[in-house]
């Protein structure tokens, strides 16, 4: 199945060394209209990944460094007043772009944290009872640091769930951590393989991915494993579960494949639940733990 992906992995991997498998997941996360939140301590590349995929995709990106004093104006825009036609107008914020790259996240204030909410959910903007549309494509790519670190705060549950994937980065090996060492610091600038009219048509074609009656109900017995286990805290919800179809078609079209295999399910079905299934933002990094208990419980019967 022809495709721009190999491609677009190929060229962030030469600037995120050792890390193919998380650069697809990252992908497929958008190529399934979805958000991506990148969670790792600091200095591990989040921001560095997210700028490489808007350089690729030849997309318009807007950084947002989330502190504890921004306001939900700062990221969405505001009503200024024109003196010379003595009207006010709303000048848009930086949420209005194709990738909105929230940096640091957890260090912003609730308040400004959902701000995001409509924004992620409707893509577009309520202010002053106007609504300003944002074009299309848009998706939000949110960097955090783990909760350890000082002066952050825990992500709201129900924003949580509007991030499609969560992955994590993780050290490099130690070849490839040399190699970062020895090589030239120079910033992220790869020339754009695809566009946005692109990435909208990539983003169809993996939609248009076949799953079969076999693989939709082994993403319900995944889903509803969570449901009937009494140590989960937040089973999965039908948006959740339309999540790990959309991802799983994504991944296998990022693959190459136009049809969902069960490897693809078992390979997102981590990175689409686990931060769904934990008590708000209590997990340790790296603990799949609720994730991996039902994958090992339910076999696929395909």
């Amino acid at each position: 199945m022809a495709n721009n992906c190999q491609e677009i992995i190929k060229s962030v991997s030469t600037v995120i060394l050792d890390k193919e498998k998380q650069i697809t997941l990252a992908l497929s996360c958008i190529l399934a209209k979805g958000h991506l939140l990148i969670e790792d301590l600091p200095g591990m590349g989040k921001t560095t990944l997210a700028r490489a995929l808007s350089q690729v995709l030849g997309l318009e990106c807007q950084r947002v460094q989330f502190t504890a004093d921004m306001l939900p104006g700062d990221l969405l825009g505001a009503n200024i007043y024109n003196e010379i036609n003595h009207v006010f107008e709303f000048h848009r914020g930086p949420v209005f772009t194709n990738m909105l790259l929230a940096d640091e996240i957890n260090r912003g204030s609730p308040r400004t944290q959902s701000a995001l909410l409509e924004v992620m959910a409707e893509h577009q903007v309520s202010f002053d009872r106007e609504t300003h549309k944002i074009n299309e494509p848009f998706f939000v790519i949110a960097t955090q640091n783990p909760l350890d670190q000082a002066g952050t705060f825990p992500l709201p549950e129900s924003q949580l769930d509007r991030f499609t994937l969560r992955i994590e980065l993780g050290f490099p090996a130690r070849e490839q951590e040399i190699r970062i060492l020895k090589r030239e610091s120079k910033p992220v600038d790869l020339a754009p393989l695809v566009d946005g009219t692109r990435l909208i048509q990539m983003q169809e074609e993996a939609e248009n991915v076949y799953a079969s009656d076999a693989i939709i109900n082994y993403i319900m017995d995944l889903c509803e494993a969570t449901r009937r286990d009494p140590d989960i805290p937040n089973p999965l919800s039908p948006r959740a579960a339309l999540a790990l179809l959309a991802v799983s078609r994504a991944y296998a079209y990022a693959r190459g494949r136009d049809y969902v295999a069960p490897d693809d399910v078992q390979t997102v079905f981590p990175h689409v639940a686990e931060h769904r299934l934990r008590k708000g933002n209590l997990a340790t990094l790296s603990s799949n733990t609720f994730s991996s208990k039902i994958l090992h419980k339910i076999n696929p019967n395909v």
